[in-house]
């Protein structure tokens, strides 16, 4: 059963992953911030960090979409990864400062945007052009998957069941265009197929397991026949 996603709930879910990153990072001190994130090689100020200057590169395609001004994400890669490095060696409350300054301001352009700025063409950081209405989305899951990422209490289980079906949707879309083991994923009450060498593994479990398998946080849904589920490759 293909999950549906609407603008509103892309902007529902922005602001719940939002509260949870924000909620996360706030009790996070120097030395909690250097700590290592959940994703390999990056502590979680790299990651707050990369969350910070996200909201900020969403920020200027929202303001692509209100004047007409084409704004790219990043400037280029070298500048998106020089300044997630300048930004973990901040002191911890400048870091969380940033943070939350950055989330404001996007949700306050998103905000003042109006219906017809939404259908604006933007073009992503990957090189893609959707409409405006794509950024809540891009948003969502960017603050939802790294509230996670953070390692700091939040997880899979506690984002919403409507997400986590409208996540593991986009990850298999996005996966069923590069090479990989075929897998048939079955949760309670959804199926996602991901098309790809050899006969299809059928791999089962709950939502939140199935979304951080996809999105390669977890090995730990296993297949029918109990052996570990296939290795799959980087999602982004």
């Amino acid at each position: 059963m293909p999950a549906t996603r609407t603008f509103a709930d892309a902007r529902r879910w922005s602001a719940l992953g939002t509260e949870l990153v924000l909620r996360a990072a706030a009790g996070l001190d120097e030395q909690a911030y250097a700590a290592p994130s959940a994703l390999p090689h990056w502590s979680r100020a790299h990651l707050a960090a990369h969350v910070a200057a996200n909201a900020e590169a969403l920020s200027n395609l929202v303001h692509w979409a209100a004047t007409g001004e084409v704004t790219p994400m990043y400037a280029s890669p070298e500048e998106r990864a020089a300044g997630i490095e300048r930004g973990r060696s901040l002191p911890a409350g400048d870091l969380t400062g940033w943070l939350r300054r950055s989330a404001d301001a996007l949700e306050k352009g998103m905000a003042a945007l109006g219906d017809e700025r939404w259908r604006t063409e933007v073009v992503t950081a990957q090189g893609r052009t959707v409409p405006a209405t794509e950024v809540p989305w891009m948003r969502a899951r960017e603050v939802c998957v790294h509230a996670v990422d953070l390692a700091a209490g939040v997880t899979f289980a506690d984002l919403p069941d409507d997400f986590l079906a409208a996540l593991c949707e986009d990850v298999v879309a996005k996966r069923a265009t590069t090479p990989g083991p075929a897998v048939t994923l079955q949760a309670p009450d959804a199926a996602w197929t991901l098309p790809g060498e050899g006969d299809p593994v059928r791999v089962t479990g709950g939502l939140p397991a199935l979304a951080a398998y996809l999105t390669g946080r977890d090995a730990g849904p296993h297949a029918a026949d109990g052996t570990p589920a296939p290795v799959l490759g980087p999602w982004l």
